[in-house]
């Protein structure tokens, strides 16, 4: 794919700006003096998904949104929040709207309609399983234990790399030639988690168990640590439903985007264990 045009720069709202994608996006932005806004409830002006008042004060201004839900898509009145949102968005002036979405998951698509439907230009990162979960998120605590306990079997997830994700939606941000783009994203390779605790462990020469249990018995593990009911429910559903067989296939959405092929999860390790974060 030939580089494509860059758009002239228009304010850019940045939601889940401190998130795994966001603050990965803010840095690429910054580092290019891209005008942006943070969107986060820290931020000024604060953004919250669950407090309305305060999206209209943040989009204000912005050329473009992209949009990161909390906590996913999936989650029950997302599509009511996402409409309402793209509805106020496309009232105060925006004109280009890029949304990080799930892969294998119905809700996430009906959201996906939402935006193609709002008479903005659009692009749409259907995204599966971050490769970051590992070391930034619920996975990394049982990681350094060397126990990980899961309710998955031999199922095959084509991993993404978070790094990935964020210079396809620069892309859609800063560049022309990526609007009406549905752009699935996957790594290059399918790994069940077993297979990738297994890489991660051969990384960093440290020996980790992986086990796949029951669901009722993960779901009371979580409860044993406090972990939020919602949470819980909505990894009921991810490794349920979405981790069924449906993704178990590698996609183009990298190589269309930016002409090159997707970072593979060995390199994704190499990197990550370099900073000891699994030690």
């Amino acid at each position: 794919m030939d580089k494509m045009i860059e758009k002239t720069a228009g304010k850019t709202l940045v939601l889940g700006g401190t998130g795994k994608t966001g603050s990965r996006i803010v840095q690429r932005l910054t580092e290019r003096g891209w005008p942006l806004r943070i969107g986060s409830r820290s931020a000024k002006p604060g953004f919250d998904w669950e407090n309305r008042a305060t999206w209209k004060t943040a989009l204000e201004g912005m050329d473009s949104v992209y949009i990161a839900f909390q906590p996913d898509l999936a989650v029950p009145g997302a599509v009511e929040t996402i409409r309402s949102f793209v509805e106020i968005a496309v009232k105060t002036g925006v004109r280009k709207l890029v949304l990080l979405s799930g892969r294998g998951e119905p809700e996430a698509e009906e959201c996906e309609r939402v935006v193609m439907g709002s008479g903005t230009d659009w692009t749409i990162l259907r995204a599966s399983w971050f490769n970051q979960n590992f070391n930034e998120g619920y996975l990394l605590e049982p990681l350094q234990s060397g126990y990980v306990a899961l309710p998955v079997g031999a199922i095959g997830e084509p991993f993404i790399d978070v790094e990935d994700i964020a210079d396809v939606a620069v892309a859609a941000l800063t560049e022309e030639g990526h609007t009406g783009q549905l752009y699935e994203l996957t790594g290059p390779r399918l790994l069940t988690f077993e297979e990738a605790v297994t890489e991660i462990a051969a990384a960093t020469g440290r020996p980790i168990h992986y086990e796949s249990i029951p669901m009722a018995d993960y779901a009371s593990m979580l409860v044993e640590y406090d972990v939020p009911e919602e949470f819980v429910g909505l990894l009921r559903y991810l490794f349920t439903e979405v981790l069924d067989g449906r993704n178990a296939s590698v996609a183009d959405g990298v190589e269309r985007a930016l002409g090159r092929k997707p970072t593979d999860f060995s390199e994704y390790i190499r990197r990550t264990a370099a900073t000891g974060v699994w030690d």
